[in-house]
């Protein structure tokens, strides 16, 4: 397979805010070119695009092209189980949703300390084995958000996943908190393939600031800045295929252009990306992915990553001034402080913190 899978999480959307609809018809023709060139990966999740991800892959993948021309993975949203019929029910709902009678890859979702002690308590690697068992799963794995020590427990006391999918950029790589690095080590130790999310971190690696953005333009004129991410992530040895969360035609045209006869970096290009890293730590004031994993079930409905988005663009150009002013739901202020978005928050951002700074920036 080629290395470059189409994340169906960021899809091109008509209108903006609470009424923005997917563009269907732009799905289906990125689809097609995607397919076209020789790439085959489609991943989604019960909960993408406001749970429509999967009913698009269907539509557009799926009833409009033969089974063996591409592969699909989902996923089984831990952080919804509540008992074990759960398993059961999600699956088949998930099968009917996407039109397969297999998935090829499939993984339990978003694996943290407390993700794992659900999927344990209630039999979810079991399960997935079975359906493995079943035929009705060909390649088992987990996406995982937390420390490499937490990894490595997973690993060992379940040596029968296939792969892990874990969160890979160049800004991430030596991140206490992410632990990139330490993470692709230990999959690396257990002999995991690596599938890897978030390698442009949600867009913040597509728009750098000016001074990391003319050494990539002098290094190499004629690629794109999110190329130097996705070459970064596609590099790594173990890596299987690096997914980006495609939102329109010129993206998906970028990311194929030099995914078709990938070229690993050089270690000039290595070290280039390493001096890019610095100049972009000290510009993002909220390193938010814009996952959106945080608005489900916040009682106020505050557009958390929207929020971190405007203040992220002040702090990087004050002189504009900044305001909250057009966002859908609620304010910063309106914080009750509950703590649903912190426990579920794959960057492991102290959220309650930020939007009182967000907050008292706005004010």
């Amino acid at each position: 397979m080629k290395k470059l899978g189409f994340g169906l999480m960021r899809l091109p959307q008509i209108g903006e805010g609470t009424s923005a609809q997917i563009d269907f018809e732009t799905v289906c023709a990125m689809v097609d070119r995607f397919l076209e060139q020789g790439f085959t990966y489609f991943d989604t999740a019960y909960m993408y695009m406001e749970y429509q991800s999967e009913d698009i892959l269907r539509r557009a993948v799926v009833e409009r092209h033969p089974r063996e021309s591409f592969t699909v993975a989902d996923k089984m949203p831990t952080m919804f189980l509540k008992k074990k019929e759960d398993l059961s029910r999600i699956f088949q709902e998930q099968q009917q949703k996407c039109g397969v009678d297999y998935f090829d890859y499939y993984l339990l979702h978003s694996l943290n300390v407390e993700h794992y002690r659900i999927a344990q308590e209630l039999g979810a690697f079991e399960f997935v084995s079975e359906m493995k068992r079943q035929g009705k799963v060909r390649q088992m794995g987990f996406s995982f958000h937390d420390t490499a020590d937490v990894l490595d427990r997973i690993l060992t006391e379940h040596p029968e996943v296939d792969f892990v999918q874990l969160q890979i950029n160049y800004l991430d790589w030596d991140s206490d908190k992410i632990q990139s690095r330490l993470c692709y080590e230990t999959a690396v130790r257990h002999q995991k393939p690596v599938i890897v999310m978030e390698p442009v971190k949600g867009g913040s690696l597509a728009k750098v600031p000016q001074e990391a953005q003319l050494l990539l333009h002098h290094a190499n004129p004629n690629v794109s800045v999110p190329s130097w991410a996705i070459r970064f992530a596609a590099s790594l040895d173990q890596v299987m295929m690096v997914l980006s969360g495609m939102s329109n035609m010129e993206q998906l045209e970028d990311n194929t252009s030099y995914m078709k006869d990938f070229q690993p970096l050089n270690q000039e290009e290595e070290k280039l990306v390493e001096r890019v890293k610095y100049i972009i730590q000290d510009s993002i004031a909220i390193p938010c992915t814009g996952c959106e994993y945080c608005t489900d079930g916040c009682p106020q409905e505050i557009p958390i990553p929207q929020c971190f988005a405007r203040y992220n663009q002040y702090k990087q150009n004050p002189t504009k001034g900044f305001s909250l002013e057009g966002l859908p739901g609620g304010n910063p202020i309106d914080c009750i402080e509950c703590g649903q978005c912190e426990s579920i928050c794959p960057q492991h951002l102290p959220i309650i913190s930020l939007l009182k700074q967000v907050e008292q920036a706005a004010e």
